[in-house]
């Protein structure tokens, strides 16, 4: 058969009959959340993610390999693929094209019928039709088949019918999709600016899972131009998620320089993995994916992979010598402690639990990532006998240290709520006992945590002062974590369990767990300790949104018998530029929290009717990861090199981590 009657083949079994119809759009513009998260900018961010992913499934059929992506100034953003392009014949339920159809339908897709694709991403095919219900406009331009198809749509509604003409020469052959959309106003009230790192953060991980496919990321926008001409990037990763691992474990030692990488295929479910330990790492870092999702819960892919582990790694312990009978077995925390693991799974039917779509249910899927990993696994370690000798050593390295830490971690576990548990003397508990209207500020220094406790409100705020700087958690193992005093308050004040163990959040006796530090520099870096505790030991408080950042005022201007607190230099320019030339007034710099009267205190920072707090987020562990490692590691020069490079963006006095 030809490639071109190929060609033919495969497009003409792509058609309106793979699109199956389930209901109408009205519900979408009603209940926006529903749909897309929020209508603030996670929501707005969504819109493009559900365009790029349809381009990305098409990629996962095999017919596209390049995806373009633009923001334009006039606040739009188009979306452009090389696939086979939307079918546009008619559809035979509606009576409409299998484009107006897509675009204008809940729940029509090619992802429900036989025949569209093998596996895919996005929201259960509502995709495209829940971008064109909370847009302004949607254009959508098909390339197929030897025509240009075009079509616009205004909040969920087709404008007139489907424009065909015959393609140019010079396009002759060309064939794909551009999504053309402008979010709508009404709908997203915080305004449609798109914020470029958040964009290309998802970009880049999706070329890294989808090795081979080039996604060019491209801003338009009058504000990014650089010399006349718009800022782009390209993400194009012929290795895959071999080369994600190297990005993430560019600043660490590598325990084994070449990445142990896996990919195969078994009962439809494809399992992609790349590993690599490092010397220098305490902790273990697992990235998973289904279906280019990220699982940032979890499911039965990442549980898969960690039985196989901790059984493959015990077993060449034991036939290397390395445990003798009687020995206990290495734990699953001793073998990924210092292992980077980036593991991505393409299953036909995924099951996620929750709207959310964040851990993976399949529960065939645990068997086939169990066999598979463990099959290439098991061959790639015994052809590398050096290579499992060193991950076996440091897994027994970790395995005395856990040991070590065992007496310690007894200190600070928690007793059970109904036995007197023995909270830190330090701790000004609050009086409320239900963790969601509870809330605790650690502090730095008893001068702050004085004013704090006399600020406070009793009733939902409980205060706990840290003595000095916590350990870098990035530099220590376990038994000197554990034997540290201020992480043994901070773990038995919040009702933390211990590393390695199952997180349960009704053990958490605080919903809101806000650091409060001075604004300057020996406060930031007490703040990316405590930072980098959370993350490296306690990672589900950070993904579950409870960690918070206190932002205390850095100056209080007085006029006459009035006063402004300004929260940064920016506030302090605009305050006194509302003030006359020859206007009286004094302007106090705040040193620190414990320069401020309780009062004080609780009216700029502590009061939740006036205060400004930052939720912690992670949208990129990838990137969260690296800076950890370069901010808090071994390494001086990277450290440097980010510093310097990053410097020049901030003026000192915003200088924030």
């Amino acid at each position: 058969m030809s490639e071109d009657s190929k060609v033919h083949k495969v497009q003409a079994a792509y058609g309106a009959e793979q699109i199956q119809v389930l209901e109408g759009l009205e519900p979408v513009r009603k209940r926006p959340g529903m749909y897309i998260g929020s209508t603030g900018p996670r929501g707005l961010h969504h819109l493009v993610y559900e365009v790029v992913d349809n381009a990305v499934d098409e990629a996962l059929a095999g017919h596209c390999n390049e995806i373009v992506v633009v923001l334009a100034d006039d606040g739009s953003a188009s979306v452009t693929d090389n696939g086979r392009g939307i079918p546009t014949d008619v559809h035979p339920r509606t009576g409409k094209s299998a484009l107006e159809t897509v675009l204008t339908v809940l729940h029509a897709g090619g992802k429900f019928g036989s025949g569209g694709y093998k596996v895919s991403g996005g929201l259960h095919g509502v995709g495209v039709s829940v971008v064109n219900a909370l847009s302004e406009w949607v254009e959508v331009v098909v390339r197929r088949q030897g025509h240009v198809h075009k079509q616009r749509f205004e909040r969920g509604a087709a404008i007139g019918s489907l424009q065909s003409e015959v393609q140019l020469a010079e396009e002759k052959g060309l064939t794909g999709t551009t999504v053309c959309f402008k979010p709508d106003r009404e709908i997203f009230t915080v305004g449609i600016v798109f914020d470029y790192a958040t964009l290309s953060s998802r970009l880049r991980e999706l070329a890294y899972l989808n090795g081979g496919v080039k996604i060019v990321f491209r801003d338009e926008r009058n504000a990014a131009l650089i010399e006349g001409k718009p800022y782009e990037e390209t993400y194009f990763y012929e290795g895959g998620i071999k080369e994600y691992v190297a990005y993430m474990n560019a600043e660490k030692d590598a325990l084994h320089p070449e990445i142990i990488y896996v990919n195969s295929e078994k009962d439809g479910v494809q399992v992609e993995a790349a590993l690599q330990w490092c010397v220098d790492a305490y902790s273990d870092s697992i990235l998973g994916f289904a279906n280019n999702i990220r699982t940032v819960d979890g499911g039965t892919h990442i549980e898969g992979l960690k039985t196989v582990l901790t059984r493959t790694l015990n077993t060449f312990a034991r036939k290397r010598g390395k445990r003798k009978d009687g020995d206990a077995n290495l734990a699953g925390e001793n073998i990924r402690e210092g292992l980077t693991v980036v593991l991505s799974v393409k299953v036909p039917d995924p099951e996620f639990e929750g709207q959310t779509k964040t851990k993976l249910g399949n529960t065939e899927v645990r068997g086939i990532v169990d066999s598979l990993v463990g099959e290439s696994l098991s061959q790639y370690l015994e052809f590398n006998p050096g290579v499992i000798d060193l991950i076996l050593d440091k897994a027994i390295q970790a395995f005395n240290a856990a040991e070590a830490a065992r007496r310690a971690r007894e200190l600070v576990r928690r007793k059970s709520v109904l036995e007197s548990s023995t909270l830190p003397g330090k701790l000004a508990d609050c009086s409320s006992r239900d963790p969601s209207e509870s809330e605790i500020y650690i502090v730095e220094g008893d001068s702050a945590g004085g004013s704090a406790k006399q600020g406070r409100d009793r009733k939902f705020q409980a205060i706990l002062p840290l003595r000095g700087k916590i350990l870098n958690i990035e530099k220590t193992d376990d038994s000197k974590i554990y034997k540290n005093t201020e992480i043994q308050s901070l773990i038995t004040a919040l009702g933390l369990g211990i590393k390695g163990e199952e997180f349960q959040s009704n053990n958490l006796r605080y919903h809101r767990v806000v650091i409060m530090t001075d604004a300057d520099v020996d406060g930031a870096h007490i703040r990316t300790l405590l930072l980098t505790f959370f993350y490296r030991y306690q990672k589900e408080l950070v993904e579950g949104g409870y960690i918070y950042i206190a932002c205390p005022p850095l100056y209080k201007v007085e006029r006459g018998k009035n006063h402004t607190y300004c929260y940064n230099e920016a506030d302090l320019e605009k305050t006194l530029s509302g003030f006359g030339e020859k206007a009286n007034y004094t302007i106090q710099r705040f040193k620190g929290l414990g320069e401020m009267m309780p009062k004080q205190l609780w009216e700029t920072t502590m009061d939740p009717s006036t205060r400004m707090m930052k939720r912690v987020e992670i949208e990129d562990a990838l990137e969260a990861d690296r800076i950890f490692t370069i901010l808090m590691g071994d390494k001086v020069a990277p450290r440097r090199e980010f510093i310097e490079t990053h410097s020049v963006e901030l003026d000192m006095a915003s200088l924030d981590i």
